[in-house]
Parts: C-alpha cells; sequence; structure tokens
C-alpha cells in the first residue's frame, strides 16, 4: 500500500521525520564520536650488521643484513569530551620494552610536542618479541653479555624510531571510530613447555577449551568516523613467540607478527605502496606469550628423529640436539615465519571484515580514555597470598634451567630444563660473580641459583628490581601493559583477577548489568624484567620458571599490584601510588662494540664501491612462477655507516619507457640484502674492510613480465676524513618472461 501525503500532513508530519532522521543518524555515529584516533609508523632498524641479535644470546648471532625492516606503530587514542585524556601505545618490532629507551622517548616528546602532553603514565611501548634484531637497547648486564654492552647505535635508532612514530601518530589525531573484536586462530602456535603447564590444577585447566594456549585475538579497528568506515589501523593481541626465526639467522627480520603487518598494510594500502609509508598501520602485539611456540611441528632429537625428553627437553642429555621446527618445509624458517604471520594476517583481515558488518555492535561506546601508571620494587614487595599469609618476593636470579634455553633455541654447557639441584662446578663460577645468601636460595627454591644476578652490580645492575606496571583504558577494553613474558596460565590467571574489579564498574557506567569488560595482557611492556609462571610450573624449573626472577610467587606479586591499578579506576583515584623510578644508568654504560671501521676496495685495481663482482651478476632471463632468485654481489661499504632509515639498501627496478620505477625494496618480503666482511681479514682479527653485498629477489609469480635490474645504494667511510660518501651501483639488465 502506497500513502500519499498531502502538503498539510507532509507541513505536520515534517519535524518529526526530521526528528527521527537526526536520531538514526546519531545512533549510527555515537559508536565513535567519543574518540579521537591517530596512527604512526616509523623505520627503527638501526645497525643491521656486525651487532649481536637480541633474544636467543648466541654469541655468533650477529647481524649481515636486512630480510624485513623492523618498524614501531603507534596509536593515540584521545577523549573527545577530555582533551587530556590520551595515551599511545606503540609496538615495535623489537625483543622487549627498555626503561631507558621510554626515559628518552618521553624526553624528546616533551622536546617536541611541549611538556607533560606525553608522559610515563600514558606512553606504553610493547615489544613484538623477534629474535632477530640488534642488541644492546637495554641498560641492565645481562641483556648486553652476547652483545659486548650497550650498542649506542641501536638505542638511538630505538628512540628516534619510536619517537618518530609517536609524533606521527600525535599529528594524525582524528575524529574516529574504534571496533572491537575478537577470535580463535587455530595451528598457530603450541605450548614449549606442556609438563610445566599439566602441573596447573586440573579444575582450572578444564575451564580453558582452547587448551594449554590461548587461541583468541583480540583486534581493535580504528575507522573514520562516517558511514564510509575507511580503515585507518588495526592494533591485534595474539599470543605466539617470535621465534620463527631461528637462532642460525643473521637478517633482520620482524619474524612471524612483522610479515603479518607487512602483509595485512600491503592489502590495506595497496600493492603498490610503498612497505611502512603506506596511511593504514597494522601492529600485531605481543601478549602472554612466555610458553608458547610458533614451531608447531613440535621439538624432536635432530640426531635420531626421535621425540625428545619431555621434562627435561633434551635427547640423551643433552638439550643442544632438542630442537623445535615450524611448518615450513623441512623445517624451513623463512617459510615458517610466513605461514604463522599469514595465518595472523588472514585471521586479522576475516575480524576486521567481521567487525565492519556489524559496526554498531562491535564498536567502543563512549568516550572514556584512561590509564594507571606504577613503579613497583619486585624484590621488596610484600605480597598477600590467598591462603591469608604472607610472603616478600626475592632477590632477582637466574636458574640453571636458564641456561638450557628451549625448544625453540637450545643452550649449551650441558644443561637442561627441569634442573632443581646445583651442582659444585656451576656454584662456583656463580659465586665468582656473587654468592647468594642462604635467605636467597632459601627464597627462590626450588630453583637452584645459577646467576645471582639482583646483587651484582658491576659493572652496572645486572638486572631491574624496580618495574613498571600499567593500565591503558579504552570504555570497556582494558590492556595490561607487562614487562615480562607470561605463561598461558600465568596470563590467564592475571587477566581473570582484573576482569573481576573492572566487570562491575563497565556495568555500573554503562547501567547495563550484562556489560563485561574486555582485559588483555601486552606484553614485554616498558622494560624487560624476564617470564613469570605460576606458582605450580614454577616447580617444575623449566626455562620458563628458571628465567621467573623474583621467585615462586612472582605472579601472586603482579596480580596484586595490577588489581591495585585496577582498584583505583573504581575508586577514581589517579595518579596511583607509585614507588621510585627504576635508575637512568646512561652515564654508566659500557660499549665494547668498535664503531664501523673505513672501507676499502681490493688493492691495485680501478674496482669503484658499487660494482659488481666479477662473476656475479644476474642472469639474463628469469622464467615466471619458478620462484627463481635473481641475485647480484658488489663490491660494498658497511651498511652501520648509513641505517638508511625510511630507505633501503637495494631496490628492484623495472624498466617504464625511458625510465626504471622502483617495484621492491628491502623491506619488502621478496627481497634480501646480505652484507659479507672480512675476506681481506683471513686470521679474522677484526680488521674488516673490504665487504660484499648481495641482493636478493623472488621472482614469485607476482611479478609482471618485462625488463629489470638490481641496484645497490651505500655509503662509504673515507679513513682520513671519517665521512661517509654515498654511491650506488646496478646488475645488468636482465628480462622476466613467461
Amino acid at each position: 500500500i502506497i500513502y500519499k501525503f498531502n502538503v498539510l500532513e507532509m507541513m505536520v508530519f515534517a519535524p518529526f521525520f526530521c526528528l527521527l532522521l537526526a536520531i538514526s543518524i546519531s545512533l549510527v555515529s555515537a559508536s565513535g564520536s567519543g574518540y579521537k584516533v591517530g596512527v604512526g609508523i616509523w623505520d627503527m632498524t638501526g645497525p643491521s650488521v656486525e651487532i649481536n641479535f637480541m633474544g636467543y644470546a648466541v654469541p655468533n648471532q650477529r647481524g649481515a643484513g636486512i630480510h624485513m625492516r623492523l618498524r614501531a606503530r603507534a596509536f593515540v587514542f584521545v577523549s573527545s569530551e577530555f582533551v587530556n585524556q590520551r595515551f599511545a601505545f606503540v609496538s615495535v618490532d623489537g625483543g622487549m620494552g627498555s626503561d631507558l629507551v621510554k626515559m628518552r622517548v618521553i624526553d624528546q616528546l616533551n622536546s617536541q610536542l611541549g611538556s607533560n602532553l606525553y608522559t610515563t603514565e600514558n606512553v606504553a611501548i610493547s615489544g613484538t618479541h623477534t629474535h632477530s634484531g640488534p642488541a644492546g637497547f637495554l641498560q641492565y648486564v645481562l641483556y648486553q653479555v652476547t652483545s659486548l654492552g650497550w650498542v649506542k647505535e641501536t638505542f638511538d635508532a630505538w628512540v628516534d624510531g619510536i619517537t618518530a612514530s609517536i609524533v606521527m601518530a600525535h599529528k594524525d589525531v582524528s575524529a574516529g571510530k574504534v571496533l572491537a573484536v575478537q577470535g580463535n586462530l587455530y595451528d598457530a602456535n603450541i605450548n614449549r613447555s606442556p609438563t610445566s603447564y599439566l602441573l596447573n590444577p586440573e579444575v582450572e585447566r578444564l575451564q580453558y577449551s582452547e587448551g594449554d594456549t590461548d587461541k583468541n585475538m583480540l583486534l581493535l579497528e580504528i575507522v573514520s568516523d562516517d558511514i564510509k568506515l575507511k580503515r585507518r589501523g588495526a592494533l591485534t593481541f595474539f599470543a605466539v613467540h617470535g621465534t620463527s626465526m631461528n637462532n642460525t639467522n643473521t637478517l633482520v627480520s620482524g619474524d612471524n607478527r612483522g610479515y603479518a603487518s607487512y602483509a595485512l598494510e600491503k592489502e590495506i594500502n595497496g600493492p603498490d605502496s610503498v612497505v611502512g609509508m603506506g596511511p593504514f598501520v597494522g601492529a600485531f602485539a605481543s601478549t602472554n606469550l612466555g610458553d608458547v611456540s610458533p614451531n608447531t611441528a613440535g621439538a624432536k632429537c635432530i640426531d635420531t628423529g626421535l621425540p625428545c625428553n619431555g621434562t627435561s627437553s633434551s635427547c640423551n642429555g643433552k638439550c643442544e640436539m632438542c630442537i623445535a621446527f615450524g611448518p615450513g618445509e623441512n623445517g624451513d624458517m623463512f617459510q615458517s615465519t610466513q605461514i604463522i604471520g599469514d595465518k595472523q594476517f588472514q585471521h586479522a583481515l576475516s575480524l576486521m571484515k567481521q567487525a565492519e558488518q556489524s559496526a554498531a555492535n562491535s564498536a567502543v561506546l563512549g568516550s572514556i580514555v584512561d590509564y594507571r601508571h606504577s613503579f613497583v620494587d619486585m624484590s621488596t614487595l610484600s605480597v598477600k597470598l590467598e591462603d591469608g599469609s604472607t610472603v616478600t618476593l626475592c632477590s632477582p636470579a637466574m636458574g640453571y634451567s636458564f641456561a638450557a634455553g628451549t625448544t625453540d633455541g637450545p643452550g649449551m654447557f650441558g644443561f637442561t630444563q627441569g634442573t632443581t639441584t646445583d651442582n659444585p662446578f656451576w656454584n662456583k663460577v656463580r659465586d665468582f660473580l656473587s654468592e647468594p645468601t642462604q635467605a636467597e636460595i632459601d627464597c627462590q627454591a626450588p630453583k637452584p641459583i645459577l646467576l645471582n644476578t639482583g646483587d651484582i652490580a658491576k659493572p652496572y645492575d645486572w638486572d631491574p628490581r624496580i618495574v613498571p606496571i600499567q593500565i591503558l583504558r579504552l570504555n570497556n577494553i582494558f590492556i595490561l601493559c607487562a614487562p615480562a613474558e607470561f605463561t598461558t596460565m600465568a596470563g590467564r590467571r592475571l587477566r581473570r583477577a582484573i576482569k573481576a574489579i573492572v566487570d562491575p564498574l563497565v556495568q555500573q557506567e554503562s547501567g547495563d548489568k550484562t556489560a563485561q569488560a574486555t582485559v588483555t595482557i601486552s606484553g614485554l611492556c616498558n622494560t624487560y624484567s624476564s617470564y613469570v609462571t605460576t606458582y605450580e610450573e614454577y616447580q617444575a624449573q623449566r626455562y620458563e620458571a628458571a628465567s621467573t626472577i623474583f621467585g615462586p610467587h612472582t605472579l601472586s606479586g603482579y596480580i596484586q599490584e595490577f588489581s591495585r591499578l585496577a582498584n583505583d579506576f573504581v575508586s577514581g583515584t589517579s595518579p596511583s601510588e607509585s614507588g621510585p623510578a627504576p635508575p637512568d644508568l646512561t652515564e654508566q654504560q659500557i660499549q665494547i662494540m668498535p664503531e664501523a671501521r673505513f672501507d676499502m676496495l681490493p688493492y691495485n685495481t680501478t674496482i669503484k664501491f658499487g660494482d659488481v663482482v666479477e662473476g656475479k651478476d644476474v642472469l639474463p632471463f628469469y622464467q615466471l612462477g619458478q620462484n627463481q632468485i635473481a641475485q647480484a654481489s658488489f663490491h660494498a661499504a658497511n651498511p652501520r655507516n648509513n641505517f638508511k632509515t625510511q630507505s633501503t639498501y637495494m631496490t628492484v627496478e623495472k624498466k617504464n619507457g625511458l625510465k626504471y620505477d622502483v617495484v621492491a625494496r628491502d623491506g619488502d618480503w621478496s627481497t634480501k640484502f646480505m652484507w659479507l666482511a672480512g675476506r681481506d681479514d683471513p686470521l679474522n682479527l677484526g680488521i674488516r674492510k673490504q665487504s660484499i653485498a648481495t641482493l636478493w629477489w623472488n621472482v614469485s609469480s607476482e611479478v609482471t613480465p618485462g625488463t629489470y635490474k638490481l641496484c645497490y645504494h651505500g655509503d662509504h667511510k673515507v679513513a682520513k676524513v671519517g665521512v661517509a660518501i654515498p654511491f650506488q651501483g646496478c646488475s645488468s639488465t636482465f628480462q622476466v618472461t613467461l
């Protein structure tokens, strides 16, 4: 039936129609009108060669080039009602957060954007936990041993890159909607200490149908504040270690999370976009990944192919022989990285589509942007346990099984996981550095102390005692910024405790008795204090427990202190009570790693920097779809002369009429930039002046036919003047054919 209005009726009903239209529009837009959001991304790769990688603590795992560049991805959230209420969250392609890095980042932000806009309290910096990036950015000795101390080049690259990403996000702040959605991702992680997990009470384990790892991915999508829902950014939290690339890798890489970010940003920004430069920013942040591995094929004895000993992760008593492999063919770490990364990317993309299709239901309502922060001296913290008793946490110490490593990266010297007894020889070594008191031994039991790090202060502190804890709030979303690697069950207990506190708050504020808070953990945040296991897992003393530095009740301490911050939200207490800040050890830092030396070419030749090495040019033809590799080697200079921040050491260029267009760079998955020095130093005395750079490009099925060349962009240091001079060299052209 078609009802026809006359003019009088239209005049009478018109105001009502306008009112209904206004209400409809407000209902569509109200979900995002409470927030202003900005996103930013910046290159923080730093020195890609000669510097030891942070993660596996393998001395000879030193950088030799780039597979993927490392990025800092920043998100700034601002309340549209209270413009002073804001926080910045940064996910960095690095091992973990650093308290010293954060101090300098805050200094730079104060200088560039004005004082007290971004502070220790409202800035969070979380590491993705890749194990394939340069070390030297942490200020404590334990994490500097294999990198030969502090590395100023790495530190400065981190500070500058993180600062630039926050400044970019700050300048990008505009009205936006935040969509929140979550869903389980399977076959992307396994528990690497399943025997420890089984020590947790069965009644507790039965509460989690996912099993011994968290499968849930939480995604926060930032879209435009209109009906178009233009994609601006995505921030995800998922539990998996950054150890798809193993301890033999020497190319800088963001690992599986880095690939996931790369793939998502390429998908949204377009296949022709320059990596790391597009307007859309996609971050895959870490969470409680302590016992969670990406090596889904599991561990086996590499000498026999048989399963490892489940308790000690050893083969015939040797941890070095028990190694876990990813899903790549024959354990190929590059394939494994791509497979696990692609699973995260595809799942995130699916969640984004799900959120957009039901934007009204997935939108984060309201305009609350809030935070709480506190420093805690964990080594002296008094903790009230569930049975009513009170204990004091321990001075930091590492157990024997710390030296055994994990199945993702085994240790050495005959240590095995699950060690609960000490050894006279290693005790003598330990006591030479610092002999623990009987009280310290009793406090850490059943952990046998291998390194009494809390009492070693030469040349400066070996481990942190004071750690930051922080909660970021976006209405009903609570992000717990934890300064350590929490195991699966440890993270579940922490989330459950905080959720019990903030659920009633969310229900009261919303007027909805069924409203639920979403609580997630941002791991490796703001500093690094190793691992956190449950009390039950601690008894087994596998790697994660041996690395729980504040003793068996560490988790109870964190739950107590995070609960204190959560209760401050409920009571309105702000700022939260805080202990003393961690030390600033800048002036005490020691760097043994020398600066890059001047560069040289072969003697008595006319060879120039950037010339192709004789016999190492590209082939004239490559065929599509065969995954053939085009590569060429060049007379090179040390990449530490110029980090090429926001730039590249190599380009793949395709002929387009009279010019060449760049189609790939050193940050692209299809390329590898590899650097080798020291061929003129047969005795390996460290006199590395001549070097070779090899450019590698996978001619995949995605490449279009045409004429191409590989070009190398370097800077050589002249000995007498000490300045770096740029140069460029290109391979011969080659044809890519069908």
